[in-house]
């Protein structure tokens, strides 16, 4: 049986992956100041993206999903293991996107993949300390550009 305190986690986890997928899907960068430990690390390059400090993915994600005018996040199935005040989570992600080339046609394509999180319990509520995308599948991916470096202006 659940206890309360392990309840209450549970679904305080669950809020902050949802949170995280209405940042990125609004594109309300500074709402991830809520999800991420400061000193995050995140990496997105198993999946085309970036690797970096959340500090540099943060910075780095407003260039990256320009060329994506409308998609989704949306997660399911969290296999949750908790030890106190860590936990480890893989969550599937279904991720369909709309890219809009260089001639302004746009295609719909998606992705499959899991988050594979380190989350720790802090002063604020539960973050998340290490993010890996794991690939799945993509369907209908169409032909773009690398995304651009990860790079913080001094």
């Amino acid at each position: 049986m659940l206890s309360l305190q392990e309840i209450s986690d549970r679904m305080e986890i669950s809020d902050l992956l949802s949170s995280y997928s209405h940042a990125i899907d609004f594109r309300d960068w500074d709402a991830l100041d809520d999800v991420f430990t400061p000193d995050a690390t995140i990496d997105y390059s198993e999946t085309g993206g970036a690797k970096g400090s959340y500090a540099e993915i943060k910075a780095w994600l407003p260039g990256a999903l320009e060329r994506f005018p409308r998609y989704q996040h949306m997660i399911a199935t969290t296999k949750l293991d908790l030890e106190g005040d860590v936990a480890r989570s893989r969550t599937v992600l279904f991720n369909p996107m709309v890219y809009k080339g260089e001639d302004d046609v746009e295609q719909v394509f998606f992705i499959g993949l899991w988050y594979r999180d380190r989350l720790v319990r802090t002063e604020k509520g539960w973050r998340i300390a290490e993010r890996y995308e794991e690939m799945g599948y993509s369907y209908n991916t169409p032909e773009m550009p690398p995304v651009p470096p990860v790079s913080i202006e001094t």
